[in-house]
């Protein structure tokens, strides 16, 4: 392995992650993670609600990633803070869904710096501490790699095999560390 970290983009690779609208996501959403479904079948009944994330890069004027963040607490879990309780149950969480990366573009780091970007904007943007998908199994070691931890049992979405997984946002979202309450 050379000396690069596998979370770098690669060299001479120039990235750009920004704002974007949900209708922006919502190719690249279909081509990737359902492409036997419609565009229209890919929308979220919330995306309105969401924050949605493209990273781009020179060649291109589409986004050739994408994630999307939702005020969302953890399935069976109910946010109601008493005082100054922060225990696991109280602290504030953001889901993440939709999250794509162009299939040219993937293994370059470029997927590594969207959800860390993400993991940023859920923390101070939406105040968030804990950061949860429903992760496709085939995906769950790539998440594991960047702190996160299965909880829940695996559930099918058609024939797709998920499993949750969370992580604990602190200060640093480049450092951030395992949820490991529970």
């Amino acid at each position: 392995m050379s000396g690069q970290r596998e979370s770098e983009v690669k060299p001479n690779l120039v990235l750009r992650i920004t704002s974007i609208d949900v209708d922006a996501t919502l190719e690249l959403r279909q081509s990737v993670l359902w492409p036997n479904l419609s565009i229209t079948e890919v929308l979220l009944a919330e995306d309105n609600s969401g924050l949605h994330f493209g990273a781009f890069v020179l060649q291109h004027e589409k986004p050739i990633a994408v994630i999307s963040l939702f005020d969302e607490p953890l399935p069976g879990q109910h946010l109601v803070i008493c005082g100054n309780d922060t225990s696991p149950s109280q602290r504030k969480s953001a889901r993440f869904r939709k999250f794509a990366c162009d299939l040219m573009h993937q293994n370059q780091g470029i997927g590594t710096q969207l959800f860390q970007h993400a993991a940023e904007a859920a923390r101070s943007t939406m105040g968030a501490s804990i950061l949860w998908c429903d992760a496709r199994m085939s995906s769950s070691a790539w998440y594991k790699k960047r702190g996160m931890v299965e909880f829940g049992d695996p559930f099918y979405k058609g024939d797709v095999k998920f499993i949750r997984m969370k992580m604990s946002l602190d200060v640093d979202t480049s450092q951030a560390s395992a949820y490991n309450a529970i």
